[in-house]
């Protein structure tokens, strides 16, 4: 997959290498040189798709019913600290 550099200091990245990635018209790419050789960074353009039930699978809808968005977010918040004092191993210290 070898390309020559135009006269502007273009290169073409092969198709295969974009459909893979996804990327299309109007996407970024950063540049990064790194040691001897240059990495790549697409970054894809804003979407005006909505956003609406996005996170549907994520919330019990009977658990929210009647909740403001700020009560909403402090029962996300308590779960997630519950969650992770649950999983939270103690340091082991060598006293047995």
């Amino acid at each position: 997959m070898a390309n020559k550099v135009g006269t502007k200091g273009q290169v073409v990245i092969d198709k295969q290498i974009r459909d893979r990635l996804g990327i299309g018209p109007g996407w970024l790419a950063l540049q990064r040189l790194v040691d001897d050789h240059v990495e790549i960074y697409f970054v894809g353009p804003e979407h005006n798709r909505s956003l609406l039930g996005s996170l549907k699978k994520f919330v019990d809808p009977e658990l929210v019913r009647g909740l403001s968005w700020d009560e909403i977010r402090e029962l996300a918040w308590s779960r997630a600290v519950m969650e992770r004092e649950l999983t939270r191993t103690e340091p082991d210290d060598g006293v047995s």
